[in-house]
């Protein structure tokens, strides 16, 4: 065993800082479940309602009652029915019991009313009321994230197709907990990092709608860039670009190579030969319909996908583009897995610019923008990393703020 630095101690949950406590989560909370109501009874009049799936699809640990008001569901229920254990109040955790995968077993919420807003808990949850002074409220949206914690719920959930865990089990948790002034620089340190993120996720929401209205007004002709005039001509799309099935490569086949392997789903694998010359067009031809992918390299086209076999002296990333304000997952048929009807999609009409420079600009407008977006996209990834090891950092003590 290796030597603890000075003013660091061994504990059950590894090497902290001597000042720091460890307390199980029964230690510091008490537990109480939620009220049972199934999505079909909720609806915008009542009083909020937390169902566990809205939990297992937020993005953030946190939940502000009045500023989220509007678009929490709500349940039409005398309270009386309410046991006070299922009603949420300003820093209440809330955890869910059951999930489809290991990674859902810690999702939890944390409750910020401030204004005492009626608040129920729901089915399949967790209700964690805190004893006063042991956690920060801030530091709650954080303590539950490390990669310590987290191992924890895995060992403590069971289940096959459903990972599950009970309050008594939850109970059983370890936390190392530092002084209150260090939860909350931690916190505040988070926090800010949480901001950029955000921040950053409404910029590239803004910048995608953006080019949504852009391609809108560019690909029907609504709007015409400067220098360019003319009609536009009806095409069908097989007389544009039209569509064949790609190529088989079973998985024994495919050896790891330069040349990008495009799925229904996008470019997923990347093999040693290519069958097409780039640049390339790729659609779902089942499963995943309407994802259009552009290929720049060589490329191989998979069996579940379509790709564009002639440009018809059209531009290619126009194509690429036309193809995506389309939507050609109107042309799925089938029940179950639906596929793409390549005919229905030949037959479609469609106007386009006829020469071929306005095509090109339009393109390097939509491209643009695109660039830009991967750009904060790539930047957003950056601060999320940053903070997964901040986070590592700061709530085993590893880094001091204080």
């Amino acid at each position: 065993m290796s030597e603890v630095k000075a003013g660091y101690k061994q504990t059950e949950v590894g090497v902290i800082p001597e000042d720091w406590a460890v307390e199980t989560l029964g230690d510091i909370f008490t537990f109480g479940g939620g009220y049972s109501a199934s999505r079909d009874q909720l609806s915008s009049d009542g009083h909020c309602y937390l169902h566990y799936g809205d939990i297992h699809k937020s993005t953030k640990s946190f939940i502000d009652v009045r500023a989220e008001y509007p678009d929490i569901p709500k349940l039409n229920i005398p309270l009386k029915r309410i046991s006070p254990k299922s009603r949420l109040h300003n820093g209440d955790v809330v955890f869910v019991d059951a999930s489809e995968d290991d990674e859902g077993t810690s999702k939890h919420i944390v409750v910020v009313n401030n204004e005492d807003i009626t608040y129920i808990s729901g089915l399949h949850t967790i209700v964690a009321k805190s004893k006063e002074g042991v956690l920060d409220n801030g530091y709650k949206r954080y303590c539950f994230q490390s990669r310590d914690i987290k191992s924890q719920f895995y060992f403590y959930s069971v289940g096959t197709k459903v990972s599950g865990i009970s309050k008594t089990n939850i109970g059983k948790l370890q936390l190392p907990i530092p002084p209150l002034p260090e939860q909350q620089a931690i916190a505040s340190a988070l926090t800010d990092v949480d901001a950029l993120i955000t921040a950053l996720g409404q910029l590239i929401t803004k910048k995608r709608n953006i080019k949504q209205g852009a391609m809108q007004q560019l690909l029907t002709g609504e709007k015409r860039l400067p220098g360019f005039g003319g009609e536009w001509i009806m095409k069908k799309i097989e007389n544009i670009a039209p569509l064949q099935r790609g190529f088989d490569l079973p998985n024994n086949e495919l050896k790891k190579g330069e040349y990008p392997v495009v799925y229904s789903n996008g470019i997923v694998n990347y093999h040693c030969a290519y069958k097409l010359k780039a640049p390339g067009v790729v659609t779902g031809r089942s499963g995943t319909i309407g994802k259009v992918t552009f290929v720049e390299e060589d490329y191989w086209p998979h069996n579940t996908s379509l790709w564009v076999t002639d440009f018809k002296g059209n531009d290619p990333k126009f194509i690429f583009y036309l193809y995506l304000k389309t939507k050609l997952e109107r042309f799925g048929t089938g029940s179950g897995v639906p596929t793409l009807n390549r005919n229905d999609v030949h037959s479609f009409e469609i106007s386009i610019p006829s020469k071929k420079k306005e095509q090109q600009a339009i393109a390097k407008i939509l491209s643009d923008m695109d660039t830009e977006i991967e750009a904060l996209e790539q930047k957003q990834a950056k601060y999320k990393t940053i903070k997964q090891g901040m986070m590592q950092e700061l709530l085993t003590g590893k880094t001091r703020l204080l």
